[in-house]
């Protein structure tokens, strides 16, 4: 049995909000795939929940008149995998968020909670990285906006407070127009396993060269991270076989990974190297580029 101490379900972000504040020690339910095994262990912090699960207002998935991609952070991994203009515009998004879980776990896990939860192995978090994700943030005085890659603080630690909803991911039409993309990770298992390793690569061609790349990971730092050295070194450069090799070098320098019982810091360097190769190689395939 659960040990719940109070319960309360919010019809709108600004109940959420106001039952928030009324109890400091509400937290925020959406799917549950994340809290609900916390409770079931009966961990401190989680007895007094809030949820948000059927807030229609978190599960659209629009696009703007400017273009812009509008993700609600209530939309679960299914809507979002399942969604025409994911697929259309960052099929990478729908990619990486394919990998998480089985289907009864993508069918109630919420990419909001995924990035909430500020685990470095979030699968949502390297295509959004990659992608320049901006999130909107509700806390009772007007949304505020924040880059994705100042949210992690550290491992479970993200730039919430204890009052604030997370109501949308942000894709700006700038940041994903002319970009290809892929995700790969890698697994103990083949399926319904966190990534030891996780590799979003995006990228702009032009005339043969590089025009631009985006590198990001999951499970290679506190928190999932961008490459940002290894981003600089190459753009611009004539796509070639020693370009990759070159990127597959660097990108090792940019990361902090660690070892753990699932994989050794030697081996998760390897494979970083292995994934930033690959995926760069078939981001610029995807994009119409060949590699001589």
């Amino acid at each position: 049995m659960f040990n719940i101490e109070s319960y309360r379900k919010a019809g709108s972000v600004a109940e959420a909000v106001r039952l928030l504040r009324e109890n400091p020690l509400a937290r925020l339910i959406a799917g549950g795939t994340d809290v609900l095994v916390k409770l079931r262990k009966n961990q401190e912090g989680f007895h007094h929940l809030v949820d948000i699960h059927d807030i229609a207002e978190l599960k659209c998935i629009t696009r703007t008149a400017d273009g812009d991609l509008v993700i609600g952070a209530g939309s679960c991994f299914t809507a979002v995998a399942e969604s025409p203009l994911i697929r259309r515009y960052v099929p990478v998004l729908a990619q990486a968020v394919r990998t998480i879980g089985g289907p009864q776990v993508r069918n109630m896990a919420t990419i909001g909670g995924n990035l909430c939860n500020g685990v470095p192995s979030a699968d949502s978090a390297p295509p959004l990285l990659a992608l320049n994700a901006v999130l909107t943030i509700e806390g009772g005085a007007g949304p505020r906006q924040m880059p994705l890659e100042d949210f992690f603080q550290g491992p479970g630690r993200v730039a919430l407070e204890q009052h604030e909803v997370l109501t949308a991911i942000s894709v700006a039409r700038d940041n994903y127009a002319g970009y290809y993309g892929h995700y790969d990770k890698y697994a103990m298992r083949a399926a319904m396993d966190i990534a030891t390793i996780g590799c979003a690569a995006v990228c702009r061609l032009e005339d043969g060269r590089l025009q631009d790349l985006r590198l990001a990971f999951a499970t290679a730092a506190p928190v999932p991270i961008r490459c940002k050295a290894t981003e600089d070194r190459v753009r611009g450069r004539r796509i070639s076989p020693e370009l990759l090799d070159d990127i597959a070098r660097a990108v090792t320098k940019d990361l902090q990974p660690r070892t753990s019982w699932r994989a050794t810091k030697e081996f998760r360097l390897q494979i970083i190297a292995t994934l930033a190769h690959r995926g760069v190689r078939q981001a610029i395939l995807e994009a119409g580029g060949s590699i001589a």
